[in-house]
């Protein structure tokens, strides 16, 4: 879902994944009139057959006949649409969304507000030269992280998404403010560190927010607004850092400049709704119901009521979910393919290939390391815009597996052009071309959609514990990628390195093939009765 981490911070190692098979009984269809749908293959991995029982929720305009994953009513309605007019469905939850993104662009300025301004830091305060140090003023960012990511998922069930987005600024405004006048090491270290906390909250909080508030039609598309604000937040701190090459005081400036969108999306969040799943959740239905009305329409507020019921407790004991629960099926499997995907998206190499590709580029005489970043950062704007028309149309799984071939193939050309003696300027554009459709096709797929699919196929009860597992699976591969990648540089070369990296997106490609289930056009009542066909049971 996200590019994690500064791009002066060296990233690491393929660690082996081992993939176990879920556990058959998870998916057997039950009770009532069900369709079944297998991931079917004509490869010998039979042990990989997921079913899943599907219970259809009633609708009043149309039947919709599912044929892998995708209602044919969409395809109806999006025809009714193209000879109607313009659709503007989204447009009601779209500022709250908006709102909740500014996290994801605070997030990706906190990545890159430390990529030029560091040597300046550590002049200026005492531990230039020293790489141990200034390697920690970096990663404690992370330690932050998933501190946060641990601890959000018990807070985000108790209080919902919306208090806790405001609660969680505090952290984000005192730590940059704590950075910005530091004169000690210590206070650099200690800024950074409750930055990276209130990061690791909102990683787990803005997936959750605009899943459970978005139309399900457009719940692709607005979740993918999330990389679209790490990217604009990268690239923001990218152009604001460039003065800092003749001012050595200019990142006090770019710090302090880091708090303002903590105090928009604290202000912003005393508008926004709060999820209307949380509200049923908790019993506070006339809430729920208001809110449905004004995002999704008011012929929706009935159905919609009635199918969050589905899934729902009426004794209260969902907002008291635990984590041995995460052990148990079906939450087992979601938490599996959530901590699964943040393995190999890490270990498919995104972040060194970032960090890595300033020098790539400067072997084709692009010195300028911040020209070399815009480009970077454009690249994976640009993948994310795409990641936003696709994401609904060709659907989740598609999206995956196309991503990381794309991933496994432009690491294989790198690979190629650093291998075989070719033309100088030959090597050096295909090595150019083979780390931007490497970026590219991150951002269009592996990026964005890791982190939607995740609370789309957890339950309602423990989504917010499974999300927090996830990215805390993540912060610790992003630390270990951080920590290792320029030793197997150094110790094997680029190339075997970049080799491993491309490995990983194929078995990535693998992965998603076989476990990841389509969840495009469906709600999350009907995807977690799909996973979980005890949820039938309670049924009004």
């Amino acid at each position: 879902m996200w590019v994690a981490t500064v791009l002066h911070q060296p990233v690491g190692p393929l660690s082996a994944v081992h993939v176990s098979c879920p556990s058959p009984k998870l998916f057997a269809p039950s009770l009532r009139k069900v369709d079944t749908f297998r991931f079917r293959t004509r490869y010998p991995f039979r042990n990989f057959k997921v079913s899943a029982a599907k219970k259809q929720l009633t609708r009043t305009r149309k039947t919709e006949l599912w044929v892998g994953g995708v209602a044919e009513s969409e395809k109806l309605s999006a025809r009714e649409e193209d000879d109607g007019g313009f659709d503007i469905g989204w447009l009601p939850s779209f500022p709250h969304v908006l709102v909740a993104s500014m996290s994801n662009f605070l997030f990706g300025y906190h990545i890159g507000v430390m990529n030029g301004p560091i040597v300046s830091v550590a002049r200026e305060l005492g531990f230039e030269g020293n790489p141990i140090l200034e390697g920690l003023v970096v990663s404690i960012f992370i330690v932050g992280a998933f501190l946060g990511s641990i601890c959000s998922g018990s807070i985000v069930d108790k209080i919902g998404c919306r208090r806790t987005f405001q609660i969680d600024t505090i952290p984000l405004i005192l730590g940059a403010l704590i950075s910005a006048q530091a004169h000690s090491l210590d206070e650099v270290i200690w800024g950074r560190f409750l930055v990276g906390l209130g990061i690791g909250v909102n990683a787990v909080l803005v997936p959750i927010y605009i899943s459970e508030i978005a139309p399900t039609k457009y719940r692709g598309s607005l979740g993918s607004l999330c990389q679209i604000g790490t990217c604009l937040g990268i690239i923001a701190s990218l152009f604001l850092g460039i003065p800092s090459e003749s001012d050595p005081h200019w990142w006090r400036l770019m710090l302090y400049t880091a708090s303002v969108p903590g105090f928009i999306l604290a202000l912003g969040m005393q508008f926004a709704v709060d999820s209307p799943r949380w509200l049923c959740k908790v019993g506070r239905m006339s809430d729920a119901k208001a809110v449905i009305q004004s995002l999704w329409g008011e012929s929706e507020v009935e159905r919609a009521i009635e199918d969050f019921q589905s899934v729902i407790k009426d004794d209260g004991s969902d907002m008291e979910s635990r984590w041995l629960e995460l052990l148990q099926e079906p939450h087992s499997r979601a938490a599996f393919i959530g901590g699964a995907l943040f393995i190999l998206q890490q270990f498919s190499g995104i972040n060194a290939v970032l960090y890595f590709s300033s020098l790539t580029f400067q072997d084709v005489g692009i010195t300028s390391s911040a020209s070399a970043s815009v480009l970077v950062g454009i690249t994976n704007f640009a993948g994310a815009l795409g990641a936003l028309y696709l994401i609904d149309r060709q659907g989740r799984q598609k999206l995956l597996i196309g991503s990381y071939l794309g991933m496994g193939v432009s690491m294989l050309l790198v690979v190629f052009a650093i291998t075989f003696p070719l033309d100088g300027e030959l090597g050096h554009n295909l090595s150019i071309l083979g780390t931007l459709l490497y970026i590219f096709t991150f951002a269009v797929g592996a990026g964005p959609v890791t982190g939607l699919i995740i609370p789309e196929i957890s339950s309602s009860r423990t989504r917010g514990k499974i999300m927090g597992f996830s990215f805390s699976t993540h912060w610790v591969c992003n630390f270990l990628v951080g920590l290792f990648f320029l030793e197997l540089v150094e110790k094997f070369g680029v190339a075997p390195v970049y080799a491993c990296f491309g490995g990983t997106s194929l078995l990535a490609a693998v992965f998603a093939t076989y476990f990841v289930v389509e969840t495009k056009g469906r709600s999350l009542e009907e995807i977690e009765m799909s996973l979980n066909p005890n949820t039938i049971t309670r049924e009004k």
